[in-house]
């Protein structure tokens, strides 16, 4: 358990297109589907999370997802937890995406320079949208240690401005930092963790 509290908040989002879209199907397809969802997400949050939370978004029971619903359930749901004002530090990680999910969900956060964390079908996890290649690189080695402490962060990869990218994948959610410790941590890492 990390020493700083982070809430694990798991939402099935099959399941909150049947609760409250009032469809047998679990079909991303109209706009106002896709709203009514990501507000779901955003309610369970407030009633769920603390302060801080990392949230696994699955999609798993998704049947399918169309570009105006990827622009509501991801971008949307990204966007708010971007800003300023936002209610809480939200942390995300998608499951479940699976080929026919990935281009209206690649599509939607390149178009608006973000990214997400995905879980992918054989339990590894990558990045998905837009990120620079620095970024990417960062990102990739601290997935592959998990976590690195401030002073080991010059040695996560060879170059200069380690530091700066890993700042910015924090505030773009991609990365935790712990506020107590300054550690880094990879997502996946702060989930296997918190479950």
């Amino acid at each position: 358990m990390p020493d700083f509290e982070v809430d694990p908040v798991s939402i099935d989002v099959g399941r909150l297109v049947r609760r409250n879209v009032a469809s047998l199907y679990s079909s991303l397809v109209t706009r106002p589907t896709g709203q009514a969802v990501r507000l779901a997400i955003e309610n369970v949050l407030a009633e769920e999370a603390g302060p801080v939370s990392l949230s696994v978004i699955d999609l798993s029971h998704v049947t399918v997802i169309d570009f105006s619903c990827a622009d509501e359930v991801v971008a949307k749901l990204l966007l708010r937890f971007l800003e300023d004002d936002r209610p809480r530090d939200a942390f995300f990680v998608f499951r479940g995406i699976r080929e026919l999910h990935r281009d209206p969900i690649e599509v939607v956060l390149e178009r608006q320079t973000l990214a997400a964390v995905s879980e992918t079908e054989s339990g590894a996890y990558e990045v998905i949208g837009s990120t620079s290649w620095e970024e990417l690189k960062v990102w990739q080695a601290l997935e592959g240690r998990g976590r690195v402490k401030p002073k080991e962060v010059h040695d996560l990869v060879p170059g200069n401005g380690v530091e700066e990218t890993l700042g910015s994948l924090v505030r773009r959610r991609l990365v935790f930092r712990n506020p107590l410790s300054g550690e880094y941590q990879a997502l996946s890492d702060l989930l296997h963790c918190l479950t």
